[in-house]
């Protein structure tokens, strides 16, 4: 590599690092990245995987793919697999790959879908920090069939650079999560200190003032407002309740049993396992027990429900079952309410998924199955 061709990879290395340091949107960052690597390698086309824990992928930047890729929408981009994504997620992949044959270009020429540009194969690079993995780099150019080492060390650079860019966004991610609690919290203690005790307040008052006349039709007005006293209090502690779930520190269990005896039911537990889950999947549980109980209280007709948890080496099995009313629904038909969609988006948002049963007069049961892994149920 000669003194000028070094000097303006160093170059390119400062830009695309100013570029990930200063980015807060994801697709623009790593558009702009990827832009500024084919430019200064002088290679034809590129794009970027992104890749989640359970291996679903996203296009999430590409740069002059050719006809066959870049049909119905980068259709042939987004869907199926491929080598190299193969070799990502059975971990065979560790650094940058010199050249790996395209299954989507090679599908494009046996189908004939489209003109490839003679592009037949590309260097894949996974991007990491550390031992996190987050997705792949993938580069090309018409014919090319080797990567120099300088060409795969610069790769290697930049895919660590992406890497540690994508672990800085998740770290703030996570920060402005934890603000977001923190202002929940806030919220709740300004709701107990304030309207829970005017509800409070307004309730006793309309119990005295009873005793002060014998006016049976004041009397009754005067016991109206006291019931909507008392379910507007009950509400504002079930509303403060879903805005901190105060007893979570006490375990999943401990707080689910509390918010039930807050709305007023009979909640019978029943555990198999140690309870020892991670944080994120305790607090999504806890948010669907709680839409679960209050359903079961708005709809059920009845007061009482089984709680069911059962804690194996991969996975954590929830149930919450009663014997109420019940509707016309079954697990295999479409999710009916919004409060049980939003379950279900929970649940799938950790890679768990759930099922609903229920039967007009026979009760409902929420089951779902999440997967935990090892590392973390540390």
């Amino acid at each position: 590599m000669s003194e000028a061709q070094r000097i303006q990879e160093l170059r390119a290395l400062k830009i695309i690092a100013e570029s990930l340091n200063q980015a807060n949107d994801l697709q623009s960052m790593l558009s702009g990245v990827l832009e500024e690597l084919l430019r200064v390698t002088g290679l034809q086309t590129g794009w970027i995987y992104l890749i989640d824990e359970k291996g679903s992928y996203t296009l999430t930047a590409a740069f002059n793919l050719p006809e066959a890729l870049i049909k119905d929408n980068k259709k042939p981009m987004c869907q199926g697999g491929c080598w190299c994504l193969d070799q990502y997620k059975d971990g065979r992949l560790k650094r940058a790959s010199n050249i790996i044959e395209c299954k989507r270009l090679e599908d494009a020429v046996k189908y004939d879908t489209g003109d490839t540009g003679d592009i037949t194969h590309h260097a894949t690079v996974p991007l990491r920090a550390g031992e996190e993995k987050f997705g792949l780099l993938n580069v090309a150019s018409p014919k090319k069939t080797h990567f120099s080492d300088s060409e795969l060390a610069l790769l290697e650079s930049v895919a660590f650079q992406i890497g540690t860019a994508l672990k800085r966004i998740r770290l703030a991610e996570n920060e402005q999560h934890l603000l977001v609690l923190a202002e929940r919290n806030r919220l709740a203690r300004d709701l107990h200190d304030s309207v829970n005790q005017l509800l409070f307040s307004l309730m006793l008052t309309a119990r005295g003032t009873k005793e002060l006349t014998d006016n049976p039709q004041i009397k009754e007005m005067l016991t109206y407002m006291q019931e909507l006293s008392q379910e507007a209090l009950s509400e504002m502690r079930a509303l403060i309740w879903q805005l901190r779930p105060e007893g979570l520190e006490n375990g999943l269990v401990s707080a689910l049993m509390n918010y039930g005896k807050v709305l007023g039911m009979e909640i019978d537990c029943e555990v198999k396992g140690v309870i020892d889950l991670p944080t994120h999947i305790e607090e999504c549980l806890w948010r669907i027990g709680q839409e679960a109980f209050n359903n079961c209280k708005k709809h059920a007709g009845i007061r009482e429900a089984m709680l069911r948890i059962v804690v194996e080496k991969k996975q954590v099995i929830f149930e919450i079952e009663d014997r109420g009313a019940g509707f016309s629904v079954h697990e295999s038909k479409e999710i009916p309410s919004l409060g049980l969609r939003s379950m279900k988006e929970r649940s799938e948002a950790l890679g768990g998924c759930l099922s609903v049963w229920s039967e007009l007069g026979q009760g409902t049961k929420v089951r779902i199955e999440m997967p935990v892994k090892r590392e973390e149920n540390r």
